[in-house]
Parts: C-alpha cells; sequence; structure tokens
C-alpha cells in the first residue's frame, strides 16, 4: 500500500504562514517532512534489510550442491597379492533430489517476506512523519504562546505607566503601582518561560533530522480556525486501506508459505549417487548407482505443519484486534478534534472579541476614575487566559488531526477551511 506526497503533506493539519522574505530559513512543515524522509536512519535501515532478503532470496534459489567422491579399495593390503594390483578406484557424483516441491517454497516464503517489506516501510514513515507533524505543531504553539506573552507583557506596562500616572495625580495609593509591577514581572516570566519552550520544542524537532543548533525560523499560523472532517463513517472505511491492516495480507501470505514449505517437508528427500569403479586386477570397468531415502518424513514433518496452520489461524485473530484497536483510537481521537473544535472556534469568534472590547473599556474607564485598577487587571488577565486557551484548543485539535491521519494515511483538510464533501459540521 502506497501513499501520496500529497497526504503527507497534510498529515498534521498545521502548515507554516508566508512571513517577510527577509527572514532567514523559514522552516515549513513540508520541509521538515522532506528532511526527515531523506536522513532518518530508521528508514535508510530498510535499504540494508533489503539487501539481506534478496542475498536470502538467492541462497533460498540453490539447489542441492553436485558431490564429487573418489574412492580408492583394497590398497596397500596385507594379503598374499600385491595391494596395488587389487585396487579398486571408483568416481562418483552424488547429490540430493528434493521433492515436495521445496525449492519453490523456499522462494515462495522469502519473496513473501520482501514484498511485506514496503509495507513495514511505509509504516515506519507515516508513524515517523506523524511524529514530525507532533513536534512542529507543539513548535508552532510554543511560538504562539510566547507571542502571547509578549502581548501580556506589553498591556502590563500599560497598566503600570497608567498606575503611576494616577499615583502622581493622588488619585491611586501607591500600592496600585507596586501591584501592577507584580503583575509585569509575573507576564515578563511568562515570557521568558515562553521563549524557553520554544527554543527547546524546535530543537526538539530539529533532532529528528540530526541538526544540533537549528537557526530555521517557523510561521505563527493562524490558530483560528480547524477544519471540518470527513464523516466518522468515511474515516472508519479508510482504515481499511491503513499499512497496519495491509501488512495483514502480507502476514498471510508468508503464512502460507510457511505452511506450503512445512507440507514440502513431508516429502523424503532421494539422496542419490552415481559412478565408475575400475578394478585394477582386470583392467575392467563397471557402472555404480545407489539411491537412499530416510523414512518417516511425513510423520516427523507434522508439528511444523501444525504451527504453521495455528500461525495462520491467529493472523485473523490479530487483525481483528488490531482493527478494533484502531477504531477505539480513531473514535477517541475523532471526539477529540469535535470538541477542540468548537472551543477553537467559539473561543476565536465570540470569547476573544469581546473580552478584548471589555480590556479597552476597562481600560478607558479606569483612566477616567470609574473602574479600579483590579478591575482592570481581572479582565486583563481574563483575555490573555482566554488567548491561551484558544492556542491549547487549537493544539489540542492538531494533534487530534494528526493522529487521525496516521490512522488513515488520508488528506482530511478543507479547502479554506470549508467542509468537504460528506463533512461533519
Amino acid at each position: 500500500m502506497r501513499f501520496s506526497s500529497a497526504a503527507l503533506a497534510v498529515l498534521a493539519g498545521v502548515s507554516a504562514v508566508a512571513i517577510p522574505a527577509h527572514a532567514a530559513e523559514l522552516l515549513t512543515l513540508q520541509d521538515a517532512f522532506t528532511r526527515v524522509a531523506s536522513t532518518h536512519p530508521a528508514l535508510r535501515l530498510f535499504g540494508n534489510r533489503a539487501d539481506v532478503l534478496a542475498a536470502e532470496r538467492d541462497i533460498a534459489s540453490q539447489r542441492p550442491p553436485m558431490q564429487l567422491a573418489v574412492d580408492v579399495e583394497n590398497v596397500l593390503g596385507t594379503g598374499e597379492q600385491n595391494g596395488v594390483e587389487q585396487a579398486e578406484l571408483t568416481v562418483s557424483l552424488a547429490s540430493v533430489l528434493e521433492r515436495g516441491g521445496k525449492l519453490d517454497a523456499r522462494r515462495t516464503l522469502v519473496q513473501s517476506r520482501i514484498d511485506a517489506l514496503a509495507i513495514e516501510r511505509e509504516t515506519q514513515r507515516l508513524d515517523l512523519l506523524a511524529d514530525v507533524a507532533r513536534r512542529y505543531a507543539l513548535a508552532v504553539a510554543a511560538r504562539r504562546e510566547d507571542a502571547i506573552a509578549t502581548e501580556d507583557v506589553a498591556q502590563r506596562k500599560r497598566a503600570v505607566s497608567e498606575a503611576r500616572r494616577r499615583l502622581q495625580a493622588g488619585a491611586s495609593p501607591e500600592s496600585v503601582v507596586f501591584s501592577a509591577q507584580a503583575a509585569l514581572a509575573r507576564a515578563e516570566m511568562s515570557q521568558a518561560r515562553a521563549q524557553a519552550q520554544a527554543a527547546a520544542r524546535r530543537q526538539h524537532l530539529a533532532a529528528l533530522w540530526g541538526e544540533r543548533a537549528p537557526e530555521f525560523t517557523l510561521g505563527s499560523a493562524d490558530e483560528s480556525t480547524l477544519p471540518a472532517l470527513a464523516g466518522f463513517a468515511e474515516l472508519e472505511q479508510w482504515l481499511e486501506r491503513t499499512p497496519e491492516i495491509a501488512r495483514f495480507a502480507d502476514e498471510v501470505r508468508i503464512g502460507e508459505a510457511r505452511l506450503r514449505l512445512a507440507r514440502a517437508e513431508a516429502s523424503a528427500d532421494i539422496d542419490w549417487q552415481l559412478g565408475i569403479r575400475h578394478f585394477r586386477d582386470s583392467n575392467d570397468a563397471a557402472l555404480i548407482a545407489s539411491a537412499s531415502m530416510a523414512l518417516g518424513a511425513s510423520r516427523r514433518a507434522q508439528p511444523a505443519i501444525h504451527a504453521a496452520r495455528a500461525g495462520l489461524a491467529g493472523l485473523e485473530i490479530e487483525r481483528e484486534s488490531a482493527a478494533l484497536a484502531l477504531y477505539s483510537t480513531l473514535a477517541e481521537a475523532h471526539g477529540r478534534y469535535q470538541v477542540a473544535r468548537i472551543e477553537a472556534a467559539r473561543l476565536h469568534d465570540e470569547v476573544r472579541p469581546r473580552l478584548a472590547l471589555a480590556e479597552q473599556a476597562t481600560a478607558h474607564a479606569y483612566r477616567a476614575g470609574a473602574a479600579s485598577y483590579l478591575e482592570w487587571a481581572a479582565v486583563q488577565a481574563e483575555y490573555i487566559a482566554a488567548r491561551e486557551e484558544e492556542v491549547d484548543a487549537v493544539l489540542r485539535g492538531e494533534l487530534a488531526l494528526i493522529e487521525i491521519q496516521r490512522l488513515t494515511g488520508q488528506p482530511l483538510l478543507a479547502v479554506s477551511g470549508s467542509p468537504t464533501p460528506g463533512a461533519e459540521q
């Protein structure tokens, strides 16, 4: 099973928006995908494994070797006749005649393992790119939090300035200035923490392709919207085409190849030998031939046959278990995404705009002496908290979307934020 690069490009549901051209090294999500896909050792390892399996296929394709034997008998004896005169020289070829289709069974088994390697690599690749998308989303969220902290510092500085002005005018006590300065110190502490977290998350992202000192920048994507998804029934259908389920088809083929090889072992091989014997004393030659076959091969092969059959039967149970686990994970991620999408939309469209107006009105009232500093500070705190809640809701939605796309391997983003056909509203 293959996934298009377009599906991988929208894996996270987050992307960097354009920033000014003079900014250095803007890293988009697709750039991160490209770097990891070309450098990560977990993916490069599959090339080595493919070479190993190709060599095993060549080994499995080899037939039993021919054996050349030379036997000399009746030489240097102790009888009355000269030992050399009684010598017998035999030159023969010997090998094993494989029965039951063992050669084809061996080749089929190794080839089925080679075929399964592609699905295994795709699963590893999708999991790895999902990890890239998660780290990218966390890094972008940290940048958003840094921007919020910077805005909080700016508004707290305005509050300190207004408190000092009112203190000089004799309209408020000095304790208000101290309270405003303490709030500013807290905001600056939050800003420093956000900056440190943003740097740490950028480093965590860059570690995926081995960059020790990341110098790239991330675009601050708009945190206001999460796209509508296709209906849950459609998402469930996509589960059948994921690598985690598709791999069972390869596992079945491998199991069938093992069963075929086990059944082939029930047919005993024939050891044969063909040669010419020369008698020194009479200068005559004779053709010799022999064949032998082990007894009880069918009985000895039965345990391996039973094990191969049991393995095949267990694969269906494993597939059912995996499908159930995937369904449960998809349902949980889908629910988290829908909740986060509702929260983010309400916070962005209703809560945050009203709190912004409230902050402006309270600031104006404070300057006019119609509101206290505590009222203004409380509204400022509510506004910043709403912005942080929105960032958190969007991040939770993005992480849930990444999980959904990892499970389904499908591009689920709606174009321009509009729902796709059949999408849930």
